[in-house]
């Protein structure tokens, strides 16, 4: 599978990097000579210095003979026009585009991406995508991921193991024991700096972070088990009224969750006031600790910090935290701060790189894969994957199939029912698998669900 990349920035390179490991003919363009040359000596790809919306440019890159174009460079009016040439000059299959500017996306403009104007298969839009993932987080209270599988049937649920914990120091293998009934697998364990899949001898310690599958009627009793029981959030404070701040206040009203503002632009408070008519927006800066009390830090359930700001999120979170807020959500852009925060009390970091990354790999895969979702920075992937008649893993048990090491079944739907596999379970025809596996493992779990010839 041929794949031009357009954009060398952080999600472009994330993108080739990991096509590029799992075998695939990967290009980037960028219009930096010097970025372009330190991204082929350290990946294998290839690289084409030059607009990514000009036709020779993107002739030089192969896209005559490519099956996807990802247009992800910092200029949403070059992703667009990149996708354009390539589908009217180049006939490439599918064109996958990161579009920022909301005005594009607005109902009324959308025929404007149809196949007949400006076709674009997938719009990757980073402001919604990052706006669900923070709604996500503070509809489950006490979890610092959330990612529904199976069409809502199952969730990934990342926590944090406090010294309340009723399982620490606890195998594994005892949790069923323990919870009978419970549909629960335990799936990744982040310790310090180090993340691996767990065996079942393994115990969870404090201050660890641990990803579970469950089956969405059993979270809140899961949560439980792991030392969590906080109440859903129903006043929730947002600091910063941009686009990102307005989806999350819209979408928090409209499930009857109040929602105030602090916004220090006059004219995006007005924005945000018009935008958001139940509530309460205050002109001023979430820094100091007068504006915070004025907009009743010490009584809420959740501080989101979404400032197009890095510092000012974190700051923001620490300072509402220390003032009185339950839980604090912040905004972070630049990697190297995530590994920052996470000794500080900032309960969730939303990291919109990795979200955009996950969502562009999910449209890249579909087809062989039925969802997929990034987790953990790099740590592993959460696959959803048909087992088709062909496939090497029908009708074998989880035990005889040939997993590499990183990788583990969490969850197999069969028809309507969820199963938390054994080592027992048997995969058959039509079952839906719900495999993580750390990034190293991701293209081997592919190859054991691939469906031999006969099966075309």
């Amino acid at each position: 599978m041929r794949v031009v990349v357009c954009g060398a920035g952080q999600v472009g390179v994330s993108i080739a990097r990991q096509l590029a490991l799992e075998g695939m003919d990967v290009v980037v363009v960028d219009h930096s000579a010097a970025l372009a040359q330190r991204l082929g000596d350290s990946l294998d790809v290839q690289t084409v210095t030059g607009h990514a919306s000009d036709p020779h440019v993107l002739l030089n890159a192969g896209a005559d003979k490519a099956d996807m174009l990802i247009a992800a460079t910092v200029s949403d009016e070059v992703n667009m026009v990149a996708c354009q040439v390539a589908h009217s000059l180049f006939h490439v299959p599918k064109k996958i585009a990161r579009v920022r500017t909301q005005g594009y996306l607005s109902e009324g403009w959308r025929s404007m991406f149809a196949r007949d104007h400006m076709p674009i298969d997938v719009i990757i839009s980073p402001e919604v995508e990052v706006a669900r993932a923070v709604v996500r987080r503070v509809t489950a209270p006490g979890a610092f991921e959330l990612i529904p599988l199976m069409d809502g049937l199952a969730r990934l649920i990342g926590v944090r193991i406090t010294e309340n914990c009723p399982v620490i120091n606890t195998p594994l293998r005892q949790l069923t024991a323990l919870f009978p009934d419970l549909q629960i697998t335990v799936t990744g364990i982040a310790r310090e700096d180090r993340y691996f899949v767990p065996d079942p001898d393994d115990q969870i310690f404090p201050t660890d972070r641990v990803y579970f599958i469950v089956a969405a009627a059993h979270m809140e009793r899961a949560m439980a088990a792991f030392g969590h029981e906080e109440q859903q959030a129903r006043r929730v404070l947002i600091i910063g009224g941009g686009n990102i701040g307005l989806m999350i206040g819209e979408t928090l009203t409209s499930a009857n969750v109040a929602a105030r503002f602090i916004e220090l632009d006059p004219a995006q408070a007005e924005q945000a006031a018009q935008s958001c008519p139940g509530s309460i927006v205050i002109n001023g800066d979430a820094l100091e600790p007068e504006i915070l009390e004025e907009a009743g830090v010490r009584s809420t359930d959740a501080a989101i910090a979404v400032t197009n700001d890095d510092q000012t999120n974190i700051l923001a979170s620490l300072m509402a935290k220390r003032v009185g807020a339950d839980r604090t959500i912040a905004l972070i852009n630049r990697a190297s701060f995530s590994t920052l925060v996470s000794p500080l009390d900032i309960d969730v970091v939303v990291n919109p790189r990795e979200i955009t990354i996950s969502t562009i790999l999910r449209h890249v895969r579909r087809g062989r894969i039925r969802e997929l979702h990034s987790i953990g920075d790099g740590f592993g992937e959460v696959m959803e994957l048909d087992a088709l008649a062909t496939s090497g893993v029908v009708n074998k048990q989880i035990s005889e199939l040939a997993l590499p090491e990183g990788a583990i079944v969490g969850a197999v739907l069969r028809g309507s029912e969820i199963t938390m596999p054994k080592p027992t379970t048997t995969i058959r025809e039509g079952d839906r698998v719900v495999v993580f596996a750390q990034e190293s493992a991701v293209h081997r779990v592919e190859r054991l669900f691939e469906v031999r010839l006969e099966f075309f």
